[in-house]
């Protein structure tokens, strides 16, 4: 039985796996220490309506309709997961997918509303707003020896900036408030079809095709990555730079093209939430939107899988939503954003867990060989 239990645990998958749940339970057991220590009376009310999120509601219709917006959140979340984990496994860590999810909300948003284009126009739009701020990152990285980590961060700021004006523009932003204005009221063309998918949840109006969009997405992104030469090229290059560019591979190009593609799902995303006429952008906000540093923790929740990032989305996304049942009268408004933060934070050490899983597997194997060999001397003589 223990050869059994010991030879599963050799599969990567459910090392991850294993890894993934003890970073969810510490960030849960943080989360209701914190709790304790705030006030003890509704330590474990707080952190049971986290967990509950929709659920809390008693009516089924009321529990579809918020499933319907968790997904709908869920689905710009996973694209930025993408850019993060593709960029990841040529070997780059893309912090710039903030930026790249940001210059892609300003192209969709600025089609969609200024110029009245329909939603696979805006889409594409933002696509290629994301690849091209993708791309120059990776043209510093490639020409001028630039990190794209300090590239990434530069760019952050300058696409939050640098949308803010364009979207404050005459015509784009309400006169009336420091938001967009409203892309359904204005362009219904520019929304993402529903295709009767928001009947499944409650009439929920924000339910789109978005939902659908961003799992093919993943499947794509790991057939490219698994199962074609174009992705083991990508690999290779990030694997070893010189290695590739002495067996005759584009080293350059693949760093460049790695970039654009992460990019452009990273701008792909902030389409899949704005196109869907959930929220407008905020003019005047000042900080970088959280969607793509959120897609780091998702990535590496996920194991650094497309298929794995599809259920770590959904997960960080319902505990986000459960976070705002948080009861006010007993606790400050921020701790919502507290828990939900911890949670966030301690998925990011999935690898770490991981790495001790292999490690106490090693040692465990090692002992048994260093057992098994007195015996067989034993047997010899």
């Amino acid at each position: 039985m223990k050869k059994k239990r010991s030879s599963i645990l050799r599969y990567d998958g459910v090392q991850t796996l294993l890894a993934s749940l003890l970073c969810i339970l510490g960030g849960l057991l943080i989360g209701f220490i914190v709790l304790l220590i705030i006030e003890p009376s509704g330590a474990w009310e707080a952190i049971t309506s986290v967990l509950k999120s929709y659920f809390r509601y008693s009516s089924a219709k009321m529990q579809l309709k918020y499933l319907g917006q968790v997904l709908t959140r869920t689905a710009p979340l996973l694209m930025c997961a993408l850019s993060v984990l593709f960029a990841y496994k040529v070997g780059m860590f893309n912090i710039g997918a903030a930026g790249q999810y940001v210059a892609g909300a300003c192209a969709a948003l600025y089609m969609g509303i200024a110029l009245k284009m329909p939603w696979w126009v805006c889409m594409i739009a933002a696509m290629a707003a994301g690849a091209l701020l993708g791309a120059f990152s990776g043209a510093l990285k490639t020409y001028c020896n630039v990190n794209v980590v300090i590239s990434g961060i530069m760019l952050n700021w300058i696409a939050l900036y640098t949308t803010n004006m364009v979207l404050s523009m005459d015509g784009i932003k309400n006169p009336m408030s420091p938001y967009t204005m409203q892309l359904r009221g204005l362009n219904t063309e520019g929304l993402i079809p529903q295709m009767g998918l928001n009947t499944l949840f409650g009439n929920e109006k924000s339910v789109t095709i978005a939902i659908p969009l961003a799992i093919v997405m993943a499947i794509v992104v790991w057939f490219i990555l698994n199962k074609t030469k174009f992705g083991y090229e990508l690999k290779a290059t990030g694997y070893n730079f010189h290695a590739a560019k002495y067996s005759g591979m584009k080293e350059n190009r693949n760093i460049i093209l790695t970039m654009m593609i992460a990019g452009a799902l990273a701008g792909m995303g902030a389409s899949l939430l704005y196109l869907t006429g959930i929220e407008e952008w905020e003019t005047t906000i000042s900080s970088v939107p959280a969607m793509g540093f959120n897609g780091i923790a998702v990535a590496f929740l996920g194991g650094l899988s497309p298929i794995g990032s599809i259920l770590a989305a959904y997960f960080i996304q319902h505990i986000t939503m459960g976070g705002g049942n948080v009861d006010l009268s007993v606790y400050c408004a921020q701790i919502s954003g507290l828990i939900s933060s911890l949670i966030i934070f301690l998925c990011a050490f999935v690898a770490f867990f991981k790495l001790a899983i292999q490690n106490r597997l090693r040692k465990r194997e090692e002992a048994a060989l260093l057992a098994a060999k007195p015996e067989k001397g034993g047997e010899n003589a």
